[in-house]
């Protein structure tokens, strides 16, 4: 959800002529709608064939492992069976593999070579460069309880004396501590512009992912809370930042995660929750993926009975207290929705049970688990500090009407009294000025942070830490 982040696990290549040596690294673009995704295959010798693993930098993952190889006339065909993709592309004279990426039912170009690909970034006008007229600083902090060690850069003003300061909190999925995606980096642009008006801020790399460690996969928003609060405490001990100013800013995901800490930790003076959530998940999820199908042109008739089978799915999550009767249960409906359907397309290298598998893996991870079941109302009740609840008027990820109501509402209900909802205009799930909000735009366009949003956080921030 973080904005939705978009992931494509890819696979790897093999390449060679009868006579060509097609061990070692090859590396490779992939194009989606705009998003530009650095692919790199390492390829081993095996004693029946080959072997190979795939990296996909920009997402910071490695080592995935291709399950089939193969290379016959000139031709390489490679299957990630985990991720559904399939890869097929023929070796020419000037020594690259000229192929076809596939997944889900989607298929794009994809060329690979031994030599170094750059990206051809589109233009992010927006992106801070330096040199800046504050302190940037590489740090380090740990959080005990799950033995990890976060990396991230604070950035402080150039002035004497301690500063107020937020720590910035990413949506959904491995994110690095600019939050980027598609190019953009908007953790980078918003802690530019609050340093630059007088606010440190703290941003760094989810656990598991670019320079933090730990392990992403078995997480859920509870372990990213913790993450916060050991980042809380490693700013209450610089010289540097005032202890009884430090907020949150908490974006898609990240805004469930503010209220939790802000909950448990009186350190907290404020938080401000960028398009985050109100409503229970299972029901978030729904609507999401019913706006982002109508938006991309689907059918009402399609739309309507997806949003039958996914609202039974996960109630089945929601309800169950047995994670193995969970996957059982699970693997049986869809089986059985499967058996109803005529022509399924499958993806290539999968027979249906691997298909279904896939599918079970992916809604019953602790990550989802706890999503689904997780209502923000009554942790927000809880919340007595100031509030700046923000969503995009056309937010297609977390509907801004349904979940500002909500947040709104849970606030009230618990006293709070201080706080501020508003929709603004024209902005998407990224708070981007775009057309339609879909996340087809996000690569698209080159704005990376409305500036209106970026005045409204501070202003209100300035007011809290006077």
């Amino acid at each position: 959800m973080k904005g939705t982040t978009v992931t494509l696990a890819v696979i790897l290549l093999s390449l060679s002529l009868s006579s060509q040596d097609i061990t070692g690294t090859w590396n490779g673009i992939l194009d989606v709608k705009g998003m530009q995704l650095r692919l790199v295959f390492h390829i081993t010798a095996a004693a029946d064939g080959y072997t190979a693993t795939m990296d996909s930098p920009d997402q910071g993952a490695t080592g995935i492992p291709v399950s089939s190889v193969t290379w016959k006339d000139a031709t390489l065909r490679l299957i990630v069976a985990t991720a559904g993709i399939s890869y097929e592309g023929v070796y020419g004279e000037d020594q690259m593999i000229t192929g076809q990426f596939k997944q889900a039912g989607y298929t794009f170009p994809l060329n690979l070579s031994k030599a170094i690909v750059e990206k051809k970034e589109r233009a992010r006008p927006q992106t801070p460069q330096p040199p800046f007229p504050y302190y940037v600083e590489e740090v380090e902090f740990d959080n005990p309880g799950a033995g990890i060690t976060l990396a991230g850069t604070l950035t402080t003003p150039d002035k004497a004396g301690k500063s107020p300061a937020v720590i910035l909190i990413s949506g959904s999925g491995p994110q690095n501590r600019d939050e980027e995606i598609m190019g953009h980096k908007p953790f980078h642009v918003l802690a530019d512009y609050m340093t630059r008006n007088g606010i440190a801020v703290l941003r760094y790399d989810d656990r598991g992912t670019a320079s933090s460690t730990g392990d992403f996969a078995t997480a859920t928003s509870e372990d990213f809370a913790a993450d916060v609060k050991a980042a809380i405490s490693f700013l209450k001990l610089r010289e540097d930042i005032d202890p009884k100013h430090i907020g949150l800013i908490g974006h898609s995901e990240g805004g469930i995660i503010a209220p939790m800490v802000a909950v448990h930790s009186p350190d907290v003076a404020f938080i401000v929750l960028l398009a985050g959530t109100g409503i229970p998940g299972e029901h978030l999820l729904l609507m999401q993926q019913g706006l982002i199908a109508k938006a991309m042109g689907q059918s009402d008739e399609d739309i309507e009975q997806a949003q039958v089978n996914n609202a039974l799915i996960f109630k089945m999550v929601v309800q169950s207290t047995d994670h193995d009767q969970l996957r059982r249960d699970l693997t049986t409906y869809l089986s059985e929705l499967f058996d109803q359907v005529e022509n399924v397309s499958l993806p290539e290298g999968f027979s249906m049970e691997q298909y279904i598998a896939l599918q079970v893996e992916q809604v019953t991870s602790p990550w989802m688990q706890f999503f689904l079941r997780y209502d923000p109302a009554p942790t927000l009740e809880q919340v007595k500090c100031p509030v700046l609840a923000l969503n995009g008027e056309k937010d297609l990820q977390v509907p801004p009407k349904e979940n500002l109501r909500a947040i709104r509402a849970a606030l009230e209900k618990g006293g709070n009294r201080d706080y501020i909802t508003l929709e603004l205009p024209g902005l998407n799930h990224l708070f981007q000025e775009c057309e339609t909000g879909s996340p087809d735009e996000y690569a698209v366009i080159e704005q990376t942070f409305s500036p209106a949003a970026l005045e409204v956080i501070f202003k209100w921030i300035q007011q809290q830490v006077r």
